[in-house]
């Protein structure tokens, strides 16, 4: 029966949604996706697979269209972008949700929703009271609700963990509220998404909530600290102050953060809650995994992974692979994904693509690297001063590159012949670098070369060092894109010459 299961999700553009669709389809069920804004999914890799309805969850025509025939309906929407009383809006959401799921026979709703202390409900932040009574209201539809309550979501992407990552790795020393001193028990995206697929074959009498959380209660002030350690980062220097309230801290997480106060501050309220799991009953309908849940370190170490073994591609968003759900994904918001400097040029070379390509593959060692000698001879000095390769190291052969292979300070991390060259930076930095290379030709024969100088800072220190050199740029780069487009054309009139000497003495021995 589950292989035939048509199951409803609504944010398919969102954080948890985006990752739930192609999780679903590799269990086997049928997809349908709810969303106000479609187009924005028309990039991702499952678009094809999954039928689209159109619509605004506040429209019963809309929702009630989408029911139809559905199995199984994910509830994963929220309000907290929505300007005036987002409680309201979530509760006239889920009402007609349950209404619609209710009138069209759909068999189990499933919804995410926040891990609730015990107590007192009306004593909770607004964000996480309003999660409880979405779940209240979809457990009450008449609909088998299975409701799973999180803290927070360790992944590249994830609101909460965006917020975890930029206050670490932009303060080593910071003020903090008291509300750091508080446990939580996060859990993996992994973890979540493995929950929310098999929540849609849990038994018909199931409509309960779950608390669901990682094997790790700790801090937050020492998830930060795991963080660091995990980042490469220095121990972060952490004094909790009793004067920052919940607001004045989301101010606060708002200047040092990208991420938006809409989002920032009910996360931060609910902050001040003790969030840790008080039963595991989820376990006796999913059982954990032969290796566990993941643990903490492994939740971020996931997340991060993709900067290490990073590929700099056009988006960094997405350098997500398909079934990695720790990595950022299209559709997440811009803010998403760690801090990525770039200094991208273009420009247009009149000569054949061939040419541009022979001088690229040629930089480094005794050909140079194409703008001001003594800045690059300093920046060798400075490597070596301080431990680094520099320019030593020079290259294997001065025309033809290999991936793998050293060239002075970079390695060849990507080579696609007359097309991409990616260099990765050896050098010593606060963080990686990467200078990557384009050869495209256009419809006139001319070659189009694009150069793109990319740097993924580790702490304050990798953020001051973007920002010290940066002055420097205009002279560095903008110098190289323009003297490697001159010597390519420099080549080809050469290339051209010495074709035309060729041809001119063949004619001449023919005359002979």
């Amino acid at each position: 029966m589950s292989d035939s299961q048509l199951c409803l999700v609504t944010g398919p553009t969102g954080y948890i949604g985006g990752r739930l669709v192609p999780a679903l389809l590799a269990a086997g069920k049928r997809v349908r996706v709810f969303a106000r804004h479609p187009e924005r999914m028309r990039d991702a890799p499952w678009f094809d697979e999954v039928e689209v309805v159109a619509g605004n969850a506040h429209d019963p025509i809309a929702v009630d269209h989408a029911m139809r025939g559905v199995d199984v309906a994910y509830f994963l929407l929220h309000s907290l972008q929505v300007k005036g009383d987002f409680a309201k809006s979530e509760r006239g959401m889920a009402t007609l949700f349950g209404e619609c799921a209710q009138r069209n026979g759909v068999q189990r709703i499933v919804y995410l929703g926040g891990l609730v202390p015990p107590g007192d409900v009306s004593e909770l932040s607004e964000h996480l009271r309003s999660r409880a009574e979405v779940g209240q209201i979809l457990r009450d539809s008449g609909v088998p609700t299975a409701e799973l309550r999180a803290a927070v979501i360790l992944g590249s992407g994830s609101a909460s963990f965006e917020m975890l990552r930029y206050l670490t790795e932009r303060l080593p020393a910071m003020v903090t509220p008291k509300w750091v001193h508080n446990r939580i028990q996060p859990i993996a995206i992994r973890d979540v998404l493995r929950y929310l697929v098999c929540a849609a074959d849990l038994p018909a009498d199931v409509n309960r909530s779950f608390d669901i959380g990682g094997p790790n209660v700790l801090t937050y002030s020492e998830m930060m600290q795991q963080y660091a350690r995990i980042a490469g980062l220095r121990k972060r220097v952490i004094v909790p102050v009793p004067v920052l309230t919940p607001n004045l801290s989301s101010h606060w997480v708002g200047v040092i953060t990208p991420v938006p106060a809409s989002i920032a501050r009910p996360l931060v309220e609910s902050l001040r809650h003790e969030v840790v799991c008080t039963e595991h009953d989820i376990k006796q309908y999913v059982p954990d995994p032969p290796e566990g849940l993941l643990t903490l370190d492994t939740a971020i170490e996931l997340a991060l992974k993709r900067v290490r073994d990073a590929q700099v591609t056009t988006r960094w968003s997405s350098v997500s692979v398909p079934g990695a759900p720790a990595e950022p994904l299209p559709s997440d918001p811009d803010w998403s994904g760690g801090s990525l400097y770039t200094d991208t040029r273009e420009k247009e070379v009149p000569v054949p693509a061939a040419a541009v390509w022979s001088v690229v593959e040629g930089i480094g060692g005794r050909n140079g690297w194409y703008s001001f000698p003594l800045a690059w001879e300093l920046r060798g000095w400075m490597d070596r001063a301080v431990g680094g390769v520099g320019l030593r190291r020079g290259r294997r052969d001065p025309n033809h590159l290999m991936v793998g292979e050293a060239v002075d300070f970079w390695r060849v991390e990507e080579l696609v012949p007359e097309h991409l060259l990616r260099l990765r930076a050896e050098m010593k930095l606060p963080g990686l670098a990467w200078l990557e290379f384009t050869v495209e030709q256009d419809g006139q024969g001319r070659a189009v070369l694009g150069q793109r100088a990319t740097f993924y800072p580790r702490g304050l220190a990798g953020h001051a060092y973007w920002y010290a050199v940066m002055p420097f740029h205009g002279v560095v780069f903008g110098s190289m894109i323009r003297n490697i487009s001159a010597a390519a054309v420099r080549r080809q009139l050469a290339a051209d010459r010495r074709a035309q000497a060729t041809a001119t003495s063949e004619q001449l021995l023919q005359s002979s």
